[in-house]
């Protein structure tokens, strides 16, 4: 499943760099499917969603950071546990029960979004 940052959020900035998937941005930021990845263009994501890779998307939060769930991997395929919420003081980086992914999925998204 993808990871949530919770309205705990304290808006340090601790987990954004820490993303392999560039999944992570400041609240009311624009941003793309292209960011941090290989992507590019008009793509069909695993779950079957079609997008612009390039095109600006709307932030999912005004107020505090947040992760793109089509983007969140939870770190698979790069770490052992997810970065953002290892590094968070405040704890609330935590899974999003609306986004359950098996292990299987997850290293799919990230094998599609790195071309490796």
């Amino acid at each position: 499943m993808a990871i949530i940052i919770t309205d705990e959020c304290i808006n340090c900035g601790a987990c954004e760099p820490e993303c392999p998937n560039t999944a992570i941005y400041e609240g009311a930021e624009d941003w793309k499917y292209a960011d941090g990845t290989d992507l590019s263009g008009k793509a069909v994501l695993p779950n079957g969603k079609s997008v612009d890779a390039d095109e600006d998307q709307e932030p999912v939060s005004d107020e505090i950071y947040f992760i793109v769930a089509d983007k969140c991997t939870e770190c698979v395929g790069f770490h052992e546990e997810p970065q953002c919420a290892a590094v968070c003081p405040v704890d609330c980086c935590v899974p999003d029960d609306n986004n359950v992914e098996t292990q299987e999925e997850l290293i799919a998204k990230q094998k599609f979004m790195h071309h490796e």
